[in-house]
């Protein structure tokens, strides 16, 4: 079973000047929602790549994880998960790094089997797997 989404995106202008919209018309959850020079570099008022990356990768982690810890036996009461993600100019622009900084409640599992269930999650959650060209880490803490 596959599945397959998209998103829409509109320029005008030049890159300073200019402003962009996003769109996701399949689930309606941004429409037309601004972004720019400005929100992208600046402290402007819309998104950015590096935002709705973030945002991505944090979803499809946290629910990586749970999958996983169901598996093993351990479902998760909660996930929590941050994902940083850094755009560099040295060299051009680029990814330069990504940090999922996650905190979950598990019941009955204990420090060192949650820590390599969660590396494995960060391994392999579509994601991270297209996104593996950027250096990932990963810091990951059992809630009590």
């Amino acid at each position: 079973m596959g599945i397959s989404r998209h998103a829409t995106a509109r320029w005008t202008g030049d890159l300073k000047s200019g402003r962009g919209e996003l769109s996701t018309p399949q689930s309606g959850l941004l429409d037309t929602v601004r972004y720019g020079f400005n929100s992208r570099f600046g402290d402007e008022k819309g998104t950015n790549p590096e935002e709705l990356i973030a945002a991505a990768h944090a979803g499809c982690f946290s629910m990586a994880l749970s999958a996983k810890l169901t598996e093993a036996g351990f479902p998760p009461e909660s996930i929590d998960t941050r994902a940083e993600v850094d755009l560099s100019m040295d060299g051009g622009p680029q990814l330069s790094a990504i940090r999922l900084k996650t905190h979950a409640k598990v019941p009955g599992i204990d420090a060192v089997k949650f820590r390599e269930i969660a590396d494995d999650a960060k391994q392999n959650c579509p994601i991270s797997k297209a996104l593996s060209a950027v250096p990932l880490s990963l810091e990951a803490e059992l809630d009590s």
